[in-house]
Order: C-alpha cells, then sequence, then structure tokens
C-alpha cells in the first residue's frame, strides 16, 4: 500500500492537473488548431438577484491559483454578501486559465457555502461564543479552509490544531467524552480534576459534564471537585437522550445559580443548527458547531465566457457582456453591464493585473465585512 493519502498535492493544483478531462481535451484543440482568443469569462452562481444573500469566500485561494498567468481579475472582497451577478471577472487568453476552471470554483465554492452558513449561525446567536467543531466532518487536507470559512463568518474560535497553526490562531478545546470514559464510571471528578492538574492554565477549565448521568448532577459535582478554577460546564448530550433540550439547560443554569455558582457559564455543543441557537441562546452563553458549517452546501458557481475579442459571446441561458454588481443604498443587490450608468456602489474591484497580485488579504477585515454587510442587507 502505498504511504501516502488520497491528497492532491498544492503543486498538482497549480500546475492545473486537478482539472477535469474535457479541458484537457479543450486546450489540445485549440492548441492545435492554434487559437487562443482573449476572452472575459465571469463565475457567477445566478443571473439575476433572488434575494437570497451568501458570502463570498475562498478568494486568496483564487487568487493564489491565478496570479502569474497574465491575466486581468476583477472580484468581490473576500467576505461580501451577493445575491446574483458575477463574483469574479477574468479577462486574458483563454489557455492561460483554461485548465484552472475546475480546481477555481472548488475553491469558492466550497469555503462560500461553509462560510454562509457560519454567518446564518452567528446572525442566529449574536451575543454568544461560537466555536466551530466540524473539521471532523471533512477531509483533513481542508480543515483549515473550514476553520477559516468559520470565522470568517463570524465564529470565534476553532478546535483544530493544524488548521490553527496555518491561520496563525490558537485552537480551542478542552476535554471529550472518551476522557472521562478513561477514569471510569463513578470517577467523573477524577477526570475533571486531572484534567485540571495537567493542562496549561491558560486553558479555560471546561467540564464535559454529561458522560453518565444525568447533566445537572454531574455539573453540581464538577462545581464541587474544581472549585473556584471551573470556568464553564459543556453539555453535550447524544440526540437520542436529549428529551427537552432547552428545559435541559435551563435547569442547569438554574441549579448552579441556585448552589451559587452564578459564575459558571454553560455551553452546549451537538448537532446545532440556526434554530437551535436560537432556542437557546438565552440559556447558554456559548456554542460548538459542527457539521452546520463544515458540511454546508457549496455555493453552485459557474464560469462562463461571456465575450471573445471585444465581442459579447455567451451560451444559452447566460447573459453575455462584462458586468458589473452594485450595493444599492437600500442594501440591494444590482447587476449592470460594465461601463453602463448604474445606482450604487460597484462591488468588482481589481485582485489581480497582468498576473500580479494586487490586493491584500485580512481575515479580521473580511470579519467585519462580511457582519456589515449582513446588516446591510437584512441577511438571516
Amino acid at each position: 500500500m502505498p504511504d501516502s493519502f488520497d491528497v492532491i498535492s498544492p503543486a498538482t493544483i497549480r500546475e492545473g492537473r486537478a482539472t477535469d478531462a474535457y479541458f484537457e481535451r479543450t486546450v489540445e484543440t485549440l492548441e492545435h488548431a492554434e487559437k487562443n482568443p482573449r476572452v472575459v469569462a465571469e463565475v457567477t452562481a445566478d443571473q439575476f438577484p433572488t434575494d437570497d444573500f451568501e458570502v463570498f469566500a475562498g478568494v486568496a485561494d483564487a487568487a493564489r491559483l491565478l496570479a502569474g498567468r497574465g491575466v486581468d481579475i476583477d472580484a468581490l472582497a473576500e467576505g461580501r454578501l451577493f445575491d446574483g451577478g458575477p463574483v469574479m471577472s477574468i479577462e486574458g487568453p483563454y489557455l492561460a486559465f483554461a485548465r484552472l476552471e475546475t480546481a477555481l470554483l472548488g475553491f469558492l465554492s466550497h469555503a462560500s457555502g461553509m462560510a454562509t452558513n457560519a454567518l446564518r449561525a452567528r446572525r442566529a446567536a449574536p451575543d454568544a461564543s461560537l466555536l466551530s467543531f466540524g473539521a471532523r466532518h471533512v477531509h483533513p487536507s481542508i480543515a483549515a479552509v473550514v476553520e477559516r470559512s468559520a470565522l470568517l463568518g463570524g465564529f470565534d474560535g476553532f478546535s483544530h490544531v493544524a488548521a490553527g497553526e496555518l491561520l496563525d490562531r490558537e485552537a480551542s478545546g478542552t476535554m471529550p467524552h472518551a476522557l472521562v470514559i478513561a477514569f471510569g464510571k463513578g470517577n467523573q471528578e477524577g477526570a475533571w480534576t486531572a484534567f485540571d492538574e495537567a493542562v496549561p492554565e491558560s486553558v479555560p477549565r471546561v467540564t464535559l459534564c454529561d458522560t453518565y448521568s444525568d447533566e445537572v448532577d454531574e455539573v453540581l459535582r464538577a462545581a464541587d471537585a474544581l472549585g473556584e478554577s471551573l470556568d464553564s460546564v459543556r453539555i453535550d448530550t447524544t440526540s437520542s437522550r436529549r428529551g427537552d433540550i432547552r428545559h435541559i439547560i435551563r435547569e442547569v443554569r438554574w441549579e448552579l445559580d441556585a448552589h451559587g455558582r452564578e459564575d459558571v457559564e454553560v455551553f452546549v455543543s451537538g448537532g446545532l443548527d440556526p434554530d437551535a441557537l436560537r432556542a437557546l441562546r438565552d440559556v447558554a452563553a456559548g456554542f460548538g458547531v459542527g457539521g452546520y458549517v463544515s458540511n454546508a452546501d457549496p455555493v453552485d458557481f459557474a464560469l462562463d465566457i461571456v465575450e471573445v475579442e471585444g465581442e459579447p459571446a455567451a451560451k444559452r441561458g447566460k447573459l453575455s457582456g462584462k458586468k458589473q454588481v452594485y450595493r444599492t443604498d437600500e442594501g440591494g443587490h444590482h447587476v449592470a453591464l460594465a461601463g453602463h450608468e448604474s445606482d450604487g456602489e460597484p462591488l468588482l474591484s481589481p485582485l489581480v493585473r497582468d498576473g500580479d497580485l494586487v490586493r491584500e488579504f485580512d481575515l479580521d477585515a473580511a470579519t467585519d465585512r462580511a457582519r456589515e454587510d449582513a446588516k446591510a442587507v437584512g441577511f438571516a
């Protein structure tokens, strides 16, 4: 068995070999015919606005893929919300980027879908602490994409160690059920106190309190075992045992307060979506959200030629001609032909010029942009 994983290498992606076979055939045919027209190609999800905004993400990876190819690229800013029309426009010799379409769309589609769901989660629980727990649901090679997308959507942190190293952010996390089980039934205190003694002081003391017995019972035992060291309790009860999870969390909060532990926060994880976050946001201080973000449907982007040698051209069902998109004063999204008069702020701006990257990427700025855009357009 080969000593490797089923992972396409970055070098293979940059070389254009992470592509669909028909692009290879297209390149062979055009080179044989000695044709390489100058085109404008646009990445779109919908031709016209649909009143269903999504978050643009993955543009940093897309820019790294396309830089140095002798093309000009305009694109939305990372974190910008869009609703119809192009999110990216590429102008140059078609053979300069023909093989890259598959990888380009993958970079943009997957990250944008996850960032959109992350923003939906954030809007559902605007004041809570949100951590991304979803890297376990995807191929490990893209864990950093998951976590970056979660941060872009407004999450406060994530759990994946290697992603943290790549993104220069420290991963968050305390204990799994496996740690408690390793100490044996009835000895949950042994697990909690050993954790308190072992991990650095900088790690929050958050005990998992639903492994063997009633959540309230384990929460109060953890409070006794760790005393003032305890920061939070985490409830991760499996869905088959939950019953009324809101009632359970309210009861936990009540009993902590009744025992003088108003200082201990309640953190909830396990199968949470925006509906669950809205239902629990007034009784829990924070949430771990996993599959809702990592398993988000990719945005269905397509790349289409809309202009050839300066003349409008497009296949049936697509709008020909180079375009610009605008944010109106009312928070709407408007699509118009480039160069035509239109109201609103133009959103497509230079990303690459003559192959050179002309934009910097700041994740915090992109997160702020997504938050402000969400308010402006009434997202979620």
